[in-house]
């Protein structure tokens, strides 16, 4: 596959300390111990853990109480993946080269895919985030209050709080390298693209958990039972819609920001302060609600987003005190080793932000704490296919 090593490919694996010929084929295997730093095995193990996790997790729910939300989330952000992620590693091979560039590059890691382009661990990413994300709205009872459209923006914003953490420590671990001159790429905010912070972040994830609460959510919660086929047809459409949404949602910045990085900036920027404050307003409100005297409890606790957001979030700490010296070594945004450095401060309040939203699930009330799923109305109970 030298013929798809393209010169940025090979420029991003040259700086991250590896080669195109080192990159493998289809599928490799590598000593974990072998690799960049220590931090890239632990956040393997940490994301595909989680990911096999909720897996299961989504299994055990739809067998025992009949609830596949989890399990067509799971799935539909891997449909998602396998939509989105291609093109970008492999621009020339779609007939895109001409418009899209290679954006960015992945180190090498213990379980790769695609000639080094897909990591085993971005695979298990995105149905993490997601079902972290979508587990701890629905456990403060958003969609229910609030309709599918209101809970989806919560998504987003959860999901961004909780994927910017990661996102602002990569680039100086060497986990990826972004392309600093591809113009998709721009305008940087510090060491990430200002359209990964808003687009990656927010918007996919917005979109993917409209989808799966439209097609599925909504109807799990009035008692519809799907046959396995409706699941299948389902979870391939929402994979679909989503990759459509994120290409819909951002388009005040890709269209109107055109020729200039300074508006198209401001665009994205615009996007994501109105998501964020339409999310904490709704997520406020019907926290306090819950709390309120005679508010109905939402019936549903999810232990497994709880605790393994906790995980998460530990994890994550300790990998970013871990990169504090040689952050505060950096002269001019880069570290004595030649790594950009992310926003701290800007870290900080998604780590405020994300704790503050698994400490709210523990701290409304519950109708039965060993409940593990919403209670469906039976009276309103079909088969959907």
């Amino acid at each position: 596959m030298a013929d798809l090593c393209t010169s940025t490919f090979a420029d991003l694996a040259t700086r991250m300390g590896f080669s195109c010929d080192e990159a493998g084929g289809l599928v490799v295997l590598r000593n974990p111990f072998g690799l960049e730093n220590w931090t890239l095995p632990v956040l393997e193990v940490t994301v595909v853990v989680g990911a096999v996790l909720a897996l299961i997790h989504a299994i055990i729910r739809m067998r025992r109480h009949g609830d596949p939300t989890n399990l067509v989330l799971w799935f539909g952000a891997c449909a998602y993946l396998f939509i989105i992620e291609p093109p970008l590693y492999f621009p020339a091979a779609f007939g895109i080269e001409q418009h899209v560039d290679t954006m960015f590059a992945h180190n090498l890691f213990t379980v790769e895919f695609l000639w080094g382009r897909l990591p085993l661990y971005i695979v298990a990413i995105y149905p993490l985030m997601a079902t972290l994300a979508f587990g701890i709205v629905r456990m403060l009872g958003v969609f229910r209050q609030y309709g599918t459209i209101a809970g989806a923006v919560c998504v987003g914003f959860v999901h961004h709080a909780f994927y910017e953490i990661f996102d602002h420590l990569g680039p100086q671990l060497r986990w990826w390298e972004w392309s600093l001159e591809n113009p998709i790429n721009q305008p940087f905010f510090d060491a990430v693209p200002l359209p990964s912070v808003v687009v990656f972040a927010a918007l996919w994830p917005m979109s993917l958990a409209l989808c799966v609460q439209f097609f599925v959510g909504r109807h799990v919660d009035r008692g519809v039972r799907f046959t396995g086929l409706g699941l299948v047809w389902r979870t391939v459409v929402i994979g679909v819609l989503a990759s459509v949404g994120t290409f819909v949602l951002p388009l005040p910045a890709t269209v109107f920001g055109m020729g200039s990085d300074t508006v198209r900036g401001f665009l994205y920027a615009t996007e994501l302060v109105v998501l964020s404050t339409a999310a904490v307003w709704i997520l406020v409100r019907q926290w306090s609600r819950l709390r309120s005297d005679g508010a109905e409890p939402p019936g549903y606790t999810d232990v497994f987003v709880q605790r393994y957001a906790i995980v998460y979030l530990a994890v994550m700490a300790a990998l970013w005190i871990a990169a504090l010296p040689a952050f505060f070594g950096a002269v001019d945004g880069w570290t004595e080793n030649g790594d950009p450095i992310g926003n701290l401060w800007y870290t900080l309040a998604c780590f405020v932000v994300a704790i503050a939203s698994v400490v709210a699930t523990f701290t409304v009330p519950r109708a039965a704490r060993t409940r593990d799923v919403d209670t469906p109305d039976v009276r309103e109970a079909t088969s959907a296919t």
